[in-house]
């Protein structure tokens, strides 16, 4: 350094930004939330910056470009004055081990999310949207087999049922993937129920006649269901599951508990998910339900 030049004591906020490398709006916005200190102000009321200024600018820019909220770096050196008495380390050095466990959990969740994504690329459906217990009951079933409206109806049942309500609606769909003649019938019947739209009364002949198909469909299904043994898996299924989720106390029971958070019942879901059901369709399913009544007495 030659002998004749002398560093100045203290910078206006100009020349402090720029050697910083940021703004002088910047360093402004640090006075503003308690970041950095105000300097004191020179005869011509200017802001003048001195060494420590200058440190502390430093520190900032570099955690920030490190990509540290600015109100962790204030907390951070506020923590190391109080304790040191200070600008310390003992703040620095606690922020930033939040900040790495933070990174850490974000990028835990990131490759969570890029392996959801990669499997969503590879099966090309909605199946990785469901919950596992859901996806391991349907993984064993040929390439196809499942149509987009299947799992559609499997994604809405667990929003209102939850996952067990889903896995064992899913036996549904294994059954009428492994048998075709069922799933032509079943096709067939829901085709019929579409056509009973707002042109048809509520008391047309074809109402009835439409529900005692789905009755009937629904008892061959079930026959083949527990035939094939997917009714004994749906037994082992519910065992698993109760043995995992014992039944909540009262606490629980009253909304305080873990379980707190469902705050729709299966009602007022239900209540919430819109159906562009006619009247004689609901009609349809009424009887439907009325002949599975009777039947169950016999």
């Amino acid at each position: 350094m030659p002998a004749s030049f002398m560093p100045p004591r203290q910078v206006r906020i100009g020349d402090a930004a720029a050697f910083a490398g940021c703004t002088p709006r910047a360093i402004r916005h640090y006075h503003a939330i308690g970041l950095l200190p105000e300097p004191e102000r020179g005869g011509d009321d200017r802001r003048r910056y001195g060494y420590e200024d200058m440190i502390r600018l430093l520190w900032i820019r570099r955690m920030a470009e490190a990509g540290i909220a600015l109100e962790d770096v204030r907390d951070a050196f506020t923590t190391g004055r109080d304790s040191a008495g200070a600008d310390g380390g003992d703040g620095v050095e606690s922020m930033l081990e939040r900040v790495e466990e933070s990174l850490a959990a974000q990028e835990a969740e990131l490759r969570r999310q890029r392996a959801a994504v990669q499997r969503m690329r590879v099966e090309g459906s909605r199946m990785v949207l469901l919950s596992d217990l859901v996806t391991n009951r349907l993984k064993d079933l040929p390439e196809h087999s499942l149509r987009q409206a299947d799992l559609d109806t499997l994604l809405v049942t667990e929003r209102i049922f939850g996952p067990l309500g889903a896995a064992v609606q899913a036996t549904r769909f294994v059954a009428l993937a492994m048998h075709p003649a069922l799933r032509e019938e079943s096709d067939r019947i829901d085709d019929a129920e579409e056509a009973l739209d707002d042109s048809i009364a509520v008391d047309d002949p074809r109402v009835a006649r439409v529900a005692a198909e789905r009755h009937a469909f629904e008892t061959a299904l079930h026959a083949v269901i527990e035939e094939s043994g997917l009714e004994k898996d749906d037994d082992v299924l519910l065992d698993a599951w109760d043995a995992a989720h014992p039944e909540p106390g009262d606490d629980e029971e009253n909304g305080s508990g873990s379980n707190s958070d469902r705050v729709m019942s299966v009602l007022e879901a239900t209540g919430k998910m819109p159906y562009d059901f006619s009247p004689a369709r609901l009609r349809c399913m009424e009887l439907a339900e009325e002949l599975s009544a009777k039947n169950a007495q016999l």
